[in-house]
């Protein structure tokens, strides 16, 4: 299938590796040119050549903590154009409640939801001039069923869905559409090294803590394993497409059917 995605100029947060890697090797596979970040050069550096390897496509790069404000100025400034907004970059910590302190709460609320939100509104103006345009935001299932283990990044991901569901109200009627991408457990590079972490403490191999997982943590996941990256970007990559127009204002699932419900 095209997705009539050539020459259309993406951004993906957070893309040197995991979901968001993903989501540019996909993205730049249907002929878009795909603007990679990341805090590190070296990292940016590393993933731009791999993808343009990996698809021959155009990948321009940009280093710098978009949850800071000058620099995601910075970035709006070098790449004012911009038609697909991917709002990737994320942290996660498993930590109980009553450790959590304050400027965690802080720092969370900053990476995860307010530089999407920061980088929505640097582009939006110029995706109204044109009438198109996809703003994406990449929550979680923790969203919606908040995990005990880490309530502050639930709330995030809660947060990412009602900016994503307010902003496409805000767009009605314009050729803009604003969804939020909800992936289940994922063998993104920080989940799968954390998982590793666990599994050697416990002495158990991937596969085995794999298996434990997915019944007493997440029993209601229907595919009974970690989705890959790749499989969370092939649904990103339609959502950026003209293809999905009348999706828009929606909380898409990839979540392997974690979330208990048919809506």
């Amino acid at each position: 299938m095209d997705l009539q995605l050539k020459d259309r100029l993406a951004l993906v947060s957070g893309s040197t590796a995991g979901i968001g890697r993903a989501i540019a090797v996909a993205l730049a596979r249907e002929g878009a040119r795909v603007i990679i970040n990341g805090r590190q050069q070296s990292a940016v550096d590393g993933a731009a050549a791999q993808i343009r390897a990996e698809t021959g496509g155009v990948v321009h790069e940009f280093a710098g903590d978009l949850s800071v404000a000058h620099v995601a100025e910075e970035l709006a400034r070098h790449h004012p154009g911009v038609e697909i907004l991917v709002n990737n970059l994320g942290i996660f910590e498993p930590k109980p409640f009553e450790r959590i302190p304050d400027a965690d709460w802080v720092r969370f609320f900053e990476v995860n939801v307010l530089s999407g939100v920061r980088l929505a509104r640097l582009y939006l103006p110029a995706m109204l001039r044109e009438n198109w345009g996809r703003i994406i935001f990449i929550s979680s299932e923790s969203g919606v069923q908040i995990p005990a283990e880490m309530i502050h990044y639930g709330m995030t991901k809660s947060a990412q869905i009602s900016v994503a569901r307010g902003l496409a109200e805000a767009v009605a009627g314009t050729g803009i559409t604003v969804n939020s991408v909800l992936p289940g457990p994922t063998n993104s590079r920080g989940v799968g090294e954390f998982v590793e972490r666990l599994a050697k403490v416990e002495g158990k191999t991937f596969g085995e803590f794999e298996t434990e997982f997915f019944e007493k943590v997440r029993p209601t996941s229907l595919i009974k394993r970690f989705a890959e990256p790749a499989e969370v970007a092939s649904l990103v990559a339609y959502v950026a497409s003209p293809l999905a127009s009348a999706t828009t204002g929606a909380a898409l699932r990839v979540d392997g059917g974690v979330v208990k419900s048919a809506f």
